[in-house]
């Protein structure tokens, strides 16, 4: 695709996001008197709605592959974070859901004060003993709450073919509340660059791995198990890429 359309999608993109968000904004907070799991499903429609439009507009896809999502659950999401696209995705991909955040994303306006309404689990940096204590507190509840609780360890947008530690903060709730674990893994930074205004069309690749069961292990075991899967599956879908570009169009067409 000429890189004049890629302007022109991502112009449409941008202005069809801001022309939906301060509506749904408002309507997250009419509808904070219902139950949650109501008041999710009509907020988090606006994720549905993004995700669309990045297909219609954008031309940006996904596959999926991996086992059958578990019926049983709730389960905690530990995924690679690449961009802005997998937040919106999962919650299309996966059950209903909250998500561990940094507190100050909620100050954001319209989409943060739409997130707010989702009850998610927020931390801030510095005393990690007190974060670790609310991480636990709040996880548990929502837990039992029936909800799935997804965290990207890296703790930031980590562009593609880079890689950051993973804080064991994810393994460690996993190992408290004896909740399996479920490591995902995609590409998303290839098409929807971190902080880039540019989406560029093709296919998402996400990898969901099974469940991995936290019982005897330690949040150390745990978390080195869950990067060394999404980072295994990520140098895989590297070498695909170079050998699909690298390929005579003879090739690719087969």
């Amino acid at each position: 695709m000429a890189r004049v359309e890629v302007w022109v999608r991502s112009t449409l993109f941008l202005l069809s996001v801001l022309t939906i968000t301060p509506p749904y904004a408002v309507l997250a907070w009419l509808v904070l008197p219902l139950p949650h799991r109501w008041r999710y499903r009509i907020v988090t429609s606006w994720s549905h709605i993004v995700i669309a439009l990045a297909r219609a507009i954008c031309g940006i896809g996904y596959e999926v592959h991996g086992n059958p999502m578990p019926a049983q659950g709730p389960y905690i999401v530990l995924a690679k974070h690449q961009s802005a696209w997998e937040t919106l995705a999962f919650q299309v991909l996966f059950p209903p859901q909250v998500f561990v955040l940094k507190r100050w994303l909620l100050w954001l306006p319209f989409f943060g004060w739409g997130l707010a309404t989702l009850s998610p689990i927020t931390v801030t940096s510095g005393n990690g003993t007190r974060t670790l204590r609310r991480l636990l507190e709040q996880g548990t509840r929502r837990l039992a709450q029936g909800f799935w609780i997804v965290i990207f360890p890296e703790g930031r947008r980590v562009p593609p073919g880079r890689r950051a530690d993973f804080q064991p903060g994810g393994a460690w709730l996993a190992c408290k509340a004896g909740v399996p674990v479920i490591p995902v893994a995609h590409n998303a930074g290839e098409l929807w660059p971190k902080n880039g205004f540019l989406k560029y069309p093709g296919t998402v690749t996400i990898r969901i791995g099974d469940p991995i069961d936290p019982t005897g292990m330690s949040a150390e075991t745990l978390n080195r198990a869950v990067a060394d899967w999404i980072e295994r599956e990520m140098m895989r879908m590297r070498a695909r890429q170079r050998t699909s570009r690298d390929s005579p169009p003879s090739a690719k067409r087969s």
